[in-house]
Order: structure tokens, then C-alpha cells, then sequence
């Protein structure tokens, strides 16, 4: 069965799609096959594109998402994925509450799968500067290598 990562944050402009590029370019890369997408819990930017500052710091780093759409998490998200990696802790409750019973995906916050910073979220940049872009995407690069490596065993 081939892994499957939704990363979730709040709106879906900012973080998730930063995790989602990281990932499917380091698993490119790797030549490791997997299904990667992004979503918010919030509806507030469903059908937008990311956060014109996300759009940069990618393409800054090769990667063009200006094609990503926002859309808010679903309850078949949790059986379509094999993972749901929430990036802060508030949507890590929400994602809790809308869980179904039936859901099947390994529900984790995302940075605890980086050494040294189990427990931490990756810091929302939207009401920041551009700076904070570049750390949201040393955070989730960090965080894609540590996924690759569990996967691979």
C-alpha cells in the first residue's frame, strides 16, 4: 500500500501547503512513491491559492505551488490517508473533534516526528513578516526528511 500524508493547518494558505511541497519534492527525489496533499480545518480560503509570501519561499527553493487550491479538511480524509499530520497543537484538537470513528489514518503532530521537538507546532507566519515563511518552511523540510526516513524503515 502505497503512504499517504495530508498535512493540515488552519486555512490552508500558509503551512500545510509549504509541508505538502516539501514533501513531494523530497520524495521525488528519493524516488520514494507517495500521495501527498494538504487542507485546512477552516473554510475561510477554500478554492484560494497559497499565501502569495508562501509562493515565494517555495519557488525560491525550486518549487512552484501557485496551482494549490485551499480546501478544508473532510471526515473521508482520515480513511483516504494513511497519515494526518496536523502542524500545531489547536488543530491537532480539531482534528480530534471531526475524526469519525471509522477513521483509519495515524492522526500525529507533525514535529514530533523531529528530534528535539516532539510536542512543538510549526509557528503560523501569516501575521508575520517574510521571515517567518522561512522558518514554516525549515520547519517542514525538516519534518518531510523525518517521514521519508520512516517510511523507508
Amino acid at each position: 500500500m502505497t503512504a499517504s500524508v495530508l498535512f493540515v493547518c488552519l486555512g490552508n494558505i500558509c503551512r500545510s501547503p509549504l509541508a505538502e511541497a516539501a514533501l513531494r519534492a523530497q520524495a521525488e527525489r528519493a524516488g520514494v512513491e507517495i500521495v501527498v496533499d494538504s487542507a485546512g480545518t477552516g473554510d475561510w480560503h477554500v478554492g484560494s491559492p497559497p499565501d502569495p509570501r508562501a509562493q515565494a519561499v517555495a519557488l525560491r527553493h525550486g518549487i512552484d505551488i501557485s496551482g494549490y487550491r485551499g480546501r478544508q479538511v473532510t471526515a473521508a480524509d482520515f480513511r483516504r490517508f494513511t497519515h494526518v499530520f496536523p502542524l500545531d497543537a489547536e488543530n491537532l484538537r480539531n482534528l480530534r473533534r471531526v475524526r469519525p470513528a471509522d477513521g483509519t489514518a495515524e492522526l500525529r503532530l507533525l514535529m514530533d516526528l523531529v528530534p528535539g521537538r516532539e510536542g512543538s507546532g510549526v509557528t503560523d507566519p501569516y501575521f508575520g513578516d517574510d521571515a517567518g515563511f522561512d522558518v514554516t518552511w525549515d520547519d517542514v523540510t525538516r519534518a518531510a526528511e523525518a517521514i521519508l526516513e520512516r517510511l523507508r524503515g
